[in-house]
């Protein structure tokens, strides 16, 4: 059944509950499982599961704001539209901003991320590849995104199945792994694990971002993120119990690809190969939503001119905002081609923080009769943001701030000459 049109220079609302879901868990199930495992092990020790579970409680808390924001106020955007509807214009340009700048950051690293996985002697030229690639096929349509992302969860899935299984199997497990041990596990260690942690789940933020096309956004939106953030725990637990319970925490910590090795010791090296391409696979993913994710919230910031207004054209055909689509591709693509971001990017972890605080900050003001969420949670979600922004690297908290300051800074410029 076709999604009835919308009015002129609006999104076409083409995705269901499953899409959005799989969207979602296309956005989460990202590189970030294959590599954040070990850093997280580093800091939390024995206490690996219950940093994931921390982590897991504060996305939640993000996640249920987000989804009642959503539901009242579905267009593209995100907390960029619930920051400027609740709390003000500066607050909703703040989000905004963080998010365009950080996560086109983002965009080039995970682009170069699969080529580091697919040629790794050539990760430059495939990053672009990937990028040109990617960004032509959203510009035929957000449907045709959602199909190639089905594609890519199932793929990844199987082979976070294949490892769980080898691993959970193998004679090499040892339950007694799994039990945190108070000698290599202090609370600030769990907190800094669960920052790193944390950053696994943030992909349930683009079905927000995709709201002006979902078909029945009020009912739609509340049901997708929870169902994706659901899934993405479970998947998410099984895979680090299993790869903990080979490796143990001080293997697990000093390990350069963690399920890779995983499965070594399991007794299956030649599960490894696999491996490396469900990386590859699973990056590719992430870049798709990503892209979807910036050039939605350009597109909102477009329309209310804090970016370039041309930015906010909509294809008469495809119902994409091509302009914005092919102003992020060009850009990221750039990016990629130049530098090696994946390193130099810690200030974009510092700008999902602040915007996931603008969003619980936002649902708190939401009244019963707009489905506010119990007040414990949006609380809950802005204080445990506030605690993982402290556990970051200064540096990185550093370059954050200023990325902020510097995006603060225009907005004042453009108010002045506006009331001049």
């Amino acid at each position: 059944m076709n999604a009835p049109p919308n009015a002129p220079g609006e999104l076409r609302r083409r995705l269901g509950v499953f899409d959005a879901v799989v969207i979602g868990l296309g956005s989460m199930l990202g590189a970030g499982i294959f590599a954040a495992l070990a850093p997280a092990a580093r800091a939390a020790g024995s206490a690996l599961l219950p940093a994931l579970a921390v982590a897991a409680v504060v996305a939640y808390c993000n996640a249920t704001a987000s989804a009642r924001l959503a539901a009242r106020y579905p267009a593209s955007g995100g907390t960029y539209v619930y920051g400027r509807e609740r709390l003000g214009e500066f607050w909703g340009y703040l989000a905004g901003w963080g998010f365009v700048v950080g996560k086109t950051a983002s965009c080039a690293a995970m682009a170069l991320t699969v080529g580091a996985y697919a040629w790794p002697g050539q990760a430059h030229a495939v990053a672009v590849a990937a990028v040109v690639a990617l960004t032509a096929l959203n510009y035929t349509g957000v449907q045709k995104a959602a199909w190639l992302t089905r594609a890519i969860v199932a793929a990844v899935l199987a082979v976070l199945a294949a490892v769980v299984t080898t691993c959970l199997t193998s004679g090499a497990t040892d339950a007694g792994r799994l039990v945190p041990d108070g000698g290599d596990a202090t609370p600030a260690g769990v907190l800094q694990a669960a920052g790193l942690l944390f950053f696994a789940f943030a992909g349930y933020a683009r079905i927000a971002t995709l709201g002006e096309e979902v078909r029945d956004p009020a009912r739609t939106i509340p049901r997708a993120i929870p169902i994706a953030l659901g899934l993405a725990l479970v998947v998410y637990a099984a895979v680090a119990a299993a790869v903990l319970g080979v490796l143990g925490p001080e293997r697990l910590a000093e390990a350069t690809a963690p399920l890779a090795e995983a499965v070594r010791a399991a007794g299956v090296p030649q599960l490894a190969p696999v491996v490396r391409v469900g990386a590859a696979v699973a990056a590719l993913g992430s870049l798709l939503a990503l892209i979807l994710g910036v050039s939605r919230t350009t597109l909102a910031m477009a329309r209310d001119g804090h970016l370039p207004r041309a930015l906010a054209a909509v294809h008469p055909r495809f119902h994409v905002p091509h302009r914005a689509e092919l102003a992020v591709g060009a850009v990221v693509a750039v990016a990629a081609a130049t530098a090696d971001l994946r390193g130099a990017i810690g200030f974009s972890s510092f700008g999902v923080l602040t915007y996931y605080a603008i969003a619980n900050a936002a649902a708190w003001t939401l009244t019963r009769e707009e489905g506010r969420p119990a007040r414990a949670l949006p609380a809950t979600g802005l204080v445990g943001c506030a605690a993982l922004a402290r556990t970051l690297p200064p540096a990185s908290a550093a370059t954050g701030a200023a990325v902020l300051a510097l995006g603060a800074l225009l907005y004042a410029v453009r108010r002045a000459r506006r009331t001049a």
